[in-house]
Formats: C-alpha cells, sequence, structure tokens
C-alpha cells in the first residue's frame, strides 16, 4: 500500500519512554514514524532522557532526536506543575512542570516547523497542545484514558469499548476522533503474518506458551509467573518462551528462575520478530497494554494480567469479548491461584483455545497505521 506525496511533510513526536513510563508509548509512535518515513515523510522525536528511555533504539531507525534537559532537582522535588491541584495524574512521568516542557518543547518546534505533531504522553494535556502548536502545526494526540482535555484536530484511541462520548466533553466537535483496535498502530509484519497465524490454529493445543508482560515489567511480575507455572500439571513438551526488553530491572532475576523450570524455559530480550514469535506460540500470558492487539491480529489466546490502572478497561473488555481470559490486576491476593488455574484449563481444553482466537482475530487485521498515515498526508 502506498501514498501519493504532493510535498514532503515534517512531522515531529512528543513521547517518552522509562521504567516508571513504560516502553508502549514510543514504540506505538515508532510504529507511526517508520510507517510515515517510507513514504518519505521527515520524522523527529521529542525525548526527554529518563532512567529507561528508548532514544537509542529511537535513532536507530533512523529518526532524529531531540534530547529535553532532564532537571533531577525538579524530579526529587516532584515539582510537577504551578497549579498542583490542576494537573494531569500522571503528571509526575513529564519528570519537569509541563510549563517548562512546553517552553523546551516549543523551542525545538520552532526550528522544525513541522506540518503535525503527534503527541502521546499521558502527563501532557490542552494547555501544553495549544503552547507548543505553531501557526500551520496541527496536533494529533494518541491516548487510552479519555481522563483530560486536548486542543487537538486528531485524536486515536485504539481501545476496545471506546467511543466517541467518551470524548465528547473533553476536545472540539471538530476533531476527528479514530477509535477502537480497528485503529490499532501495529507494525506491518503483524498483518504480513496474521494468514500463517490463523492457519495454524485450526487445530491446535498447548504446546508453546509466551509471556511478555512489557518491555520494563517493574514489578518483577514475571518471575513470579514462571513461579506459578513451575508448580502447575502442564504438558511435557510445554516449551515457554520469555520475551523482556533490556531495559528490564528485573531480568536477571528472570533469567535465574527461567534455569529452575521444570519445562524448557528461554528468555530472549529486545526481539525484532515478535511476529513471528507470536505466531508460533498457542498461548500467551501477558499484560493487558498495548501488545493486546498485536496478540489479536495474530489471534493469540492469551490469559491477560493487569499491571496498571489504564489496563483495568482493555482487560475486561477483551474478557467480555471472549478474545482473551482476564485473571485481574496483579494488586488481587488470589491472582497467582485464578492463573493456574486457568492455564489448567485452557490446557485441557484446546475449543477454549480456537474460540477465543476466532474472537480476537475479528478485532483488528493489523492494517490501522494506514488509516492514521492516509489521513495526516491527505490534509485531513
Amino acid at each position: 500500500m502506498t501514498v501519493t506525496l504532493q510535498t514532503v511533510p515534517v512531522i515531529a513526536f512528543r513521547a517518552d519512554a522509562s521504567r516508571q513510563i513504560g516502553t508502549g508509548h514510543v514504540m506505538r509512535c515508532l510504529t507511526l514514524a517508520d510507517t510515515l518515513s517510507d513514504q518519505g515523510v521527515v520524522c523527529h522525536f521529542l525525548c526527554r532522557p529518563h532512567d529507561g528511555h528508548l532514544i537509542e533504539r529511537i535513532e536507530s531507525h533512523g529518526h532524529t532526536v531531540h534530547q529535553l534537559p532532564l532537571d533531577e532537582a525538579l524530579v526529587q522535588g516532584k515539582r510537577f506543575g504551578t497549579d498542583g491541584a490542576n494537573v494531569p495524574a500522571h503528571a509526575c512521568w513529564l519528570g519537569v512542570p509541563w510549563e517548562v516542557d512546553a517552553e523546551q518543547s516549543s523551542r525545538v518546534l520552532a526550528c522544525l516547523r513541522p506540518d503535525w505533531l503527534v503527541v502521546d504522553h499521558y502527563a501532557l494535556d490542552a494547555r501544553w497542545e495549544e503552547i507548543v502548536a505553531a501557526p500551520g502545526c496541527r496536533v494529533m494526540v494518541i491516548d487510552d484514558l479519555a481522563d483530560r482535555s486536548h486542543c487537538a484536530e486528531m485524536l486515536l484511541d485504539q481501545n476496545l469499548g471506546r467511543c466517541a462520548a467518551d470524548y465528547a466533553d473533553l476536545v472540539q466537535k471538530s476533531c476527528h476522533l479514530q477509535l477502537g483496535p480497528t485503529h490499532a498502530l501495529l507494525r506491518p509484519e503483524f498483518s504480513e503474518w496474521r494468514n500463517a497465524s490463523l492457519a495454524r490454529r485450526q487445530n491446535v493445543r498447548l504446546q508453546r506458551l509466551l509471556i511478555t508482560m512489557g518491555g520494563v515489567d517493574t514489578d518483577n511480575i514475571t518471575s513470579q509467573v514462571l513461579y506459578v507455572l513451575n508448580r502447575c500439571r502442564l504438558p511435557n513438551d510445554l516449551e515457554i518462551t520469555v520475551i523482556m526488553g533490556s531495559t528490564a530491572p528485573w531480568l536477571d532475576a528472570v533469567r535465574y528462575q527461567a534455569q529452575k523450570m521444570r519445562n524448557p524455559t528461554k528468555v530472549v530480550v529486545d526481539v525484532d520478530d515478535m511476529a513471528r514469535r507470536m505466531t508460533e506460540s498457542d498461548l500467551a500470558i501477558g499484560a493487558a497494554g498495548s501488545t493486546s492487539w498485536e496478540r489479536c491480529c495474530l489471534g493469540l489466546p492469551t490469559v491477560m494480567l493487569v499491571l496498571a490502572d489504564n489496563q483495568t478497561a482493555i482487560a475486561q473488555h477483551l474478557h467480555a469479548a471472549q478474545a482473551a481470559i482476564n485473571i485481574g490486576s496483579i494488586e488481587s491476593s488470589n491472582w497467582e491461584n485464578q492463573l493456574e488455574r486457568v492455564v489448567a484449563e485452557v490446557s485441557a481444553n484446546p475449543l477454549q483455545l480456537r474460540v477465543m482466537t476466532e474472537r480476537a482475530a475479528s478485532l483488528t487485521e493489523g492494517q490501522g497505521v494506514w488509516s492514521i498515515v492516509n489521513y495526516l498526508l491527505s490534509g485531513g
């Protein structure tokens, strides 16, 4: 699929990654930037170098990164806005007051003069967007929470169950909304592997289990999952693969736990073939974050854990659609027992795997990035 450009636009992205934020915001922006770059667009990222940032990863894809200074004194002092009662719930993720970030970002954007600014940050809202968007620069927001106002021409919320009414009081009526997993920003590899993945699930039993708790997993849930699996009655020929990011603070602990597993278990880091690995897996145990849509595209049955509040709605909607099994929050006292029970049930019931495959695959075909690219490059 190609898009014909009349001119070559410049598009800027404001997104961060860190041990606290995770990697999902930057990674989905990177998916969009890579697709735009393939169409000849020049993409720039504005990022703050938090602990666990992905700046080198972005640069390795050929995009320019403009690093915003990180003021450790402000971070330690937790001063995140001039009006502490009127800042987004995730204001601390920014690392500086939003006014400071707006001033610093504005200086960079004044030099870049982008046609579009894509904002994917829970700590930013309409006030920041109004300041940084110079005349001629249009704003696209990527959101999941619907908990703050935005000054944007376009807004993407890829979550299942999201509807226009959720943003009725948060954006202008003229704002173009792209809602639901049909528009999820997935790398092309997922749609490319989709047919092969669905084909191999016609007659499947549990032989390959994939564990993905996000790129960071600050609470070391992966080790706890492995501990639970080691006491489960699993098929003797089951193989387990754990995927983690290189910035994950508990990586060594996970590797140690993997060595103690009864079933063969390998830990792989910073993979560049996630779609293939998902395709070759029969079941996933994973967080209910943005990776959910990758699994849905490939029809990969999933047992989901809720690692953060913003994942609760995703898990509930996918469970209701029978596209995955939600065992709830890790804050629950019995999630480990729930996990043990569900894995045993799924292992003994291949039909349940097939039902999840059909329901999950119906939610997205992995072409969502093109609906966004076409809008950005067509002038809206």
